[in-house]
């Protein structure tokens, strides 16, 4: 999706009523370096030993649920409710450590790509 065409949406229709496999990622738009997207946990984490790496800015906004989040340089993972939002800078190593399954966790998660080479 892009801009040019009006695009409008409720971010808490559809939502599993039940635990999914896997969270469930829904691009909203996206725009020269900026993508926004829609991602349902139902209480997902991040795999032993994993930690996510990104190329991107990341910027997340938590719309229902709760969650946490912890930065590979921190000792203590970050609780996150209804309203809270975080800046994730790119390269910035992070892992999910918890989220709400019922109801469902909902993020509102803006990626920016950097125009640096």
């Amino acid at each position: 999706m892009t801009p040019r065409d009006a695009v409008s949406g409720n971010l808490l229709s559809d939502l599993p009523s039940s635990p999914e496999a896997a969270e469930v990622f829904h691009a909203l738009l996206s725009f020269g370096n900026v993508r926004i997207e829609r991602i349902v946990s139902t209480g997902q984490v991040s795999p032993e030993g994993f930690w996510y790496d990104q190329t991107q800015a990341e910027w997340i906004l938590l719309v229902q649920g709760s969650a946490t989040l912890r930065f590979e340089d921190e000792l203590y993972g970050r609780n996150l409710a209804v309203g809270d939002f975080l800046y994730i800078a790119p390269h910035r190593r992070h892992r999910v450590q918890f989220t709400q399954a019922s109801p469902p966790t909902v993020w509102l998660a803006i990626h920016i790509e950097s125009n640096e080479k």
